[in-house]
């Protein structure tokens, strides 16, 4: 009888408050778990250190060559990108420059980084998160740059879901809306 291959799933963001219940809950179903994060989630199968970088192509291609390192041709059923955070702000703050500036790395470059890392190594039929916001549908006006981080990351799906977006074979891709609550 032909050993049964275990179901594997990329966390992006792994160690922060969500995705380590994300990892925590697939490594619970038997699946093998891998970590990208700035530091290493214990309860993960493996990690990828994110060298952090004032240069979203180094950091990029830094993830990009890590992960095919440790993947080599092998696929992947799921890449969950759940980095993000939240920061605050309208435009007469002193740190909207800052707070943009962090709401871009984490949410807008992770994303473009899974995104990128799907078309090399999620199966065919398989499953892409993004971190959206339900806030960012509309305007945002105390937390300028997180609305906006999180409306680029929508307007991504919108072009990954298109004809030409670059995507694998019939994805299963889900922008999804946490809500602040739900974070716990």
């Amino acid at each position: 009888m032909a050993a049964v291959e275990a179901h594997r799933v990329f966390v992006y963001g792994g160690r922060g408050a969500l995705g380590s219940k994300c990892v925590e809950y697939f490594k619970s179903k038997g699946w093998w778990v891998a970590c990208v994060d700035i530091a290493s989630n214990e309860n993960a199968d493996a990690n990828v250190l994110v060298q952090l970088s004032d240069s979203f192509t180094d950091q990029a291609e830094q993830v990009t060559a890590d992960v095919s390192r440790l993947l080599g041709d092998a696929k992947v059923d799921a890449i969950l990108c759940v980095a993000g955070g939240w920061a605050g702000g309208n435009a007469s703050d002193k740190a909207l420059y800052k707070n943009t500036d962090q709401m871009w790395k984490q949410s807008v470059w992770t994303s473009v980084i899974s995104a990128h890392l799907a078309t090399k190594h999620l199966k065919e039929g398989g499953l892409l998160t993004l971190p959206g916001a339900k806030a960012s549908l509309a305007g945002t006006p105390g937390m300028i740059g997180y609305g906006m981080a999180k409306a680029a990351v929508h307007q991504l799906c919108q072009s990954l879901a298109g004809d030409d977006g670059g995507m694998p074979r019939v994805p299963q891709q889900l922008p999804f809306y946490p809500l602040p609550w739900t974070r716990q």
